[in-house]
């Protein structure tokens, strides 16, 4: 289906970038992307990718907004408080751009849903704050099949990378880097360690560049790589990450089969 003259007016910077142009575009407003937490990276990553003109956005969090959200979450505003933080965000989508269908999942990611959810997009962000979902989002993308752009922030310090371990080489997963989840009492959160609002965007920024790249297969992606913001030095740096040939998931002999 062809742009209608208001889409190429409100995509017209990205129908003039070569490697986008107006069947970029056309492909984007076809994509089906999940953002996992509609928090302070979630937030950044609902309105970069609606802007951007991701024709599906599906959100994912059964939180409330609260007062202390709104330091660094930018989908929600005072008016918010007490609401379903997905439905805050996809009132933020549906003013932004109309052309954006929003799927609100009011839910938390669990080992029963998280196959039949994932399995209803073409990409999947990760802007949660706890190990336990990260690491079900990691095995349920990579037996979905599904790419994972993942961020993660504390304090003044940042991180994005994306995981594609069920292609063919050397992608890693989340377990490459983390085989195991944390302790309990070793684990931190935002809430507890603390961040900087702005971090957020920066991380959540980022990882909507990142899955755009995906989406349009231009640039070079992250997998394979992490790249680490600290806002307190003012610097990026990336470090290769290698595919852990003794991973309990994506290794040479794996011991994790399936979603538990």
């Amino acid at each position: 289906m062809a742009l209608s003259d208001d889409q190429l007016d409100r995509y017209a910077r990205h129908i003039i970038l070569r490697e986008i142009g107006g069947a970029g575009q056309q492909k984007l407003l076809r994509s089906k992307i999940l953002i996992v937490g509609a928090g302070g990276l979630g937030s950044p990553l609902a309105l970069y990718l609606a802007a951007a003109g991701v024709g599906t956005l599906g959100i994912i969090d059964d939180d409330a907004v609260d007062l202390s959200n709104l330091q660094r979450q930018i989908a929600h505003g005072t008016a918010d408080i007490g609401a379903s933080k997905v439905e805050s965000a996809a009132q933020s989508v549906a003013r932004l751009n109309p052309d954006v269908t929003v799927i609100a999942h009011k839910e938390r990611l669990t080992a029963d849903n998280a196959a039949r959810i994932i399995a209803g997009y073409d990409l999947v962000t990760d802007g949660t704050d706890n190990s336990e979902t990260r690491f079900l989002l990691n095995d349920a993308c990579y037996f979905g099949k599904k790419p994972l752009v993942s961020g993660a922030i504390l304090q003044f310090d940042g991180q994005i990378t994306t995981f594609k371990a069920y292609e063919e080489g050397a992608n890693p997963c989340y377990r490459c880097l983390f085989p195991v989840p944390p302790p309990p009492d070793v684990a931190q959160t935002c809430g507890e360690a603390g961040v900087l609002g702005a971090l957020a965007g920066v991380v959540g920024s980022v990882q909507a560049v990142e899955a755009v790249k995906e989406l349009l297969s231009i640039g070079e992606g992250l997998s394979g790589r992490l790249l680490l913001y600290d806002a307190l030095a003012a610097e990026f740096r990336k470090i290769k990450v290698p595919r852990d040939p003794n991973c309990p998931l994506c290794g040479n002999s794996p011991s994790i089969t399936g979603l538990s």
